[in-house]
Order: structure tokens, then C-alpha cells, then sequence
């Protein structure tokens, strides 16, 4: 067997023995996520929090420490639907090309741009 299926059926295999697993980093002042069940409550900077309902199959958990920024860490045996849910928590507030601000993967690399120069005439 080859192809789509195998891929497929490999990643079931896997998902059931080890799981996987997706950081993401909540870049931002004031930026915090907090998880109550299944629900995830974001804070991005915006006039109104956000509220996510979670699947039943994904498992989230949030290490808040001092001095640093909020890692959201998603957890499931699925990993096209722990993905899923990864991209739509960084859709809510993708990381801008020129602070950084945002919610990023963890290890992703950002391509940043040069501010406005100051001897512009």
C-alpha cells in the first residue's frame, strides 16, 4: 500500500500510540489565553475576549510564566483536527511583519520588515 492511504492510515497509527502535539506562543502585551474545560478564552488585544469551543478529541493547556509569553499547547490523537483548530486560534490575530505581535507556532520563523526610515525625504 502507497500514497494517500498509507499516509493516512500511518498517521492514525501514530495519533493513537503517541499523539500529537502543537505549540503555539501568544505574542503580544496584555495577550493571555485561559482554558476552562473546553473552552479557550483569548484575550488578544482586542474590545471583546474570545471564546472557542474545543472538540471533545483535542486537549488544551496553557503554561503562563513571569516575565514571558503564553504558550497554548493542543493536544489529540487526530492530527488533521488538531490542526484545524491551531490554524483558526492564529486566525484570530496572525503575527504582523513588523513587531511580531501575534499568535505564532513555536520554531516558526517570521519574515520581518524594516520600519519607516528615518531619512526618507
Amino acid at each position: 500500500m502507497h500514497g494517500l492511504y498509507r499516509a493516512l492510515i500511518n498517521n492514525m497509527v501514530v495519533g493513537v500510540s503517541k499523539g500529537y502535539e502543537i505549540k503555539q506562543e501568544l505574542v503580544g502585551v496584555g495577550f493571555k489565553a485561559e482554558v476552562d474545560g473546553q473552552l479557550l478564552k483569548l484575550s488578544l488585544g482586542y474590545s471583546h475576549d474570545i471564546f472557542l469551543m474545543l472538540p471533545a478529541e483535542v486537549m488544551a493547556e496553557v503554561q503562563q510564566e513571569k516575565k514571558g509569553n503564553p504558550i497554548l499547547t493542543l493536544q489529540s490523537i487526530d492530527k488533521q483536527l488538531v490542526g484545524q483548530v491551531a490554524a483558526k486560534i492564529r486566525s484570530f490575530r496572525k503575527p504582523e511583519p513588523y513587531k511580531g505581535k501575534g499568535i505564532k507556532f513555536i520554531g516558526e520563523t517570521l519574515r520581518r520588515k524594516a520600519g519607516k526610515s528615518a531619512n526618507a525625504k
